[in-house]
């Protein structure tokens, strides 16, 4: 008789956040809509604010930073509605941000690059599976810069974005190059030139030719240096985790300047860009992902109950490397072997960044256009070599495209401040592009199991999901 009191009295705490979320989401849609209406601003900025303080509660108790970049996207774009004067001059919190981040462009996009060459082993043992997960890799990511591509420059939605003059950071006046000078310009004479310009393409084809060179070394000389650079990728991936601790800070500044300068306008072609990534996220998976599983034979009810579990982990906590142990055991429950697994699933995360490849060509063009750049069929197709190339060893860092952006972003003359707008969305579409890029390595090891005749025998038992 007393077990039901103490039950209830012990689940209202933990309701109560609950109830005080729904209560701001309930006051907030309000405000919102009586904002819209232009009745009763002062009440309706008003009730607004008091749905950002009962959100509080709720995300103090959960202290997840995907939660408090959204909250702190909210407070920014009410700061913006409010008192744009003050939000304005918030911009230097962005910048600080920005600092940081592309303080570690560099180092981040080397040591992946040369650890996912060279730090394998198994390339030489594995033989035709290295080859088929390399080609898979590469075609399958190739298609989603691609379509990333043609969706955004089919909704255009970054075009008639004005830039605020706080906000703009304009490129200096280039001639425009040829062919030939694009082509040159990839290749660095100088690397350390090439750090402190933060040429990002420079950097990662020495990155390339180095681990290539590194690979061919014999194994007593290859490792010591082998272990050093992944060690300092390691270090580097914990740095950018701290920075990225800031995101909610830089996201909050970026939207409130962005508000306070443009108005709430501004949201709406976020909101295009961040619907046009999920539809083609979507997309992607109905017609490129599922007749791959199909003409590979691999069961595809199964695989889809196997791979829910860690493309869901991968969603919420918007990093694959969270994701990474559960899709390994899933994959061997579904019959991959454990050496194809443990050598497609791990270099499919420096390789085979599906969703984040996807996003990032769709990211770059819309920076593009909102800055006023109408870059040709030409200029386009070496962005996207650019950024499959840069993108390569960034997995398992929350928000790290963002990292590639900006590094990409000055070689193509795109304003600093268009790729800072994206941080107003990011996180959201960060969590659709980590879910599709976990759910494309589970099927790189499925399709390269069956390209070398393994059988997949079925799971003895479905108890553990």
């Amino acid at each position: 008789m007393n077990a039901e009191p103490t039950s209830n009295a012990s689940s209202v705490p933990v309701a109560l956040p609950r109830l005080l979320a729904s209560a701001a989401f309930a006051l907030y849609a309000a405000g919102f809509a009586a904002g819209f209406l232009q009745a009763h601003l002062q009440l309706a900025a008003g009730l607004r604010v008091a749905a950002l303080a009962l959100a509080l509660p709720y995300a103090w108790r959960r202290r997840s930073l995907l939660l408090w970049t959204f909250l702190a996207m909210f407070v920014g774009a009410e700061l913006g509605l409010d008192l744009p004067a003050v939000a304005t001059q918030t911009r230097f919190l962005a910048d600080i941000f920005l600092r940081l981040v592309r303080m570690i462009v560099a180092p981040l996009i080397f040591g992946g690059i040369v650890t996912g060459i060279a730090g394998h082993g198994e390339l030489r043992g594995v033989g035709r599976v290295a080859v088929k997960a390399i080609l898979f890799f590469e075609v399958v990511t190739t298609i989603g810069l691609i379509l990333g591509a043609v969706a955004i420059n089919l909704t255009q939605a970054g075009a008639g974005v004005v830039l605020p003059v706080a906000m703009q950071s304009v490129p200096t006046a280039a001639h425009p190059e040829t062919w030939q000078q694009i082509l040159v310009n990839i290749f660095p004479e100088n690397i350390a030139q090439a750090v402190a310009q933060n040429q990002i393409l420079q950097v990662a084809v020495f990155a390339l030719l180095f681990g290539a060179a590194l690979a061919q070394l014999k194994e007593e000389k290859r490792a010591p240096l082998v272990s050093v650079l992944q060690s300092l990728t390691e270090t580097i991936f914990r740095m950018t985790r701290f920075i990225m601790l800031a995101a909610p800070l830089a996201a909050g500044a970026a939207m409130a300047c962005t508000v306070g300068g443009m108005g709430v306008a501004t949201l709406l072609p976020l909101l295009k860009l961040a619907a046009t990534c999920y539809v083609t996220l979507i997309i992607f998976v109905l017609a490129v992902f599922v007749p791959c599983l199909l003409l590979a034979r691999v069961p595809l009810g199964k695989f889809a109950l196997l791979v829910a579990e860690p493309a869901a982990l991968g969603f919420a906590t918007t990093s694959s490397e969270a994701a990474l142990p559960l899709a390994m055991e899933r994959m061997e429950l579904l019959g991959v072997p454990r050496w194809i697994v443990s050598f497609v699933i791990p270099t499919g995360y420096s390789f085979n960044l599906t969703g984040s490849t996807l996003y990032l060509s769709m990211a770059a063009l819309f920076a593009a256009q909102a800055g006023g750049l109408h870059l040709t069929v030409v200029q386009q197709i070496v962005l996207l070599a650019t950024l499959a190339l840069s993108s390569k060893g960034i997995a398992g860092v929350p928000r790290a495209t963002l990292v590639v952006l900006l590094g990409v972003a000055g070689s193509f003359q795109i304003p600093a401040a268009a790729v800072l707008m994206l941080l107003g969305v990011d996180t959201l579409m960060d969590m659709g592009r980590t879910g599709l890029n976990v759910l494309g390595n589970c099927m790189a090891a499925a399709v390269v199991a069956r390209w070398e005749g393994e059988p997949l025998t079925p799971p003895v038992t479905t108890e553990s999901f």
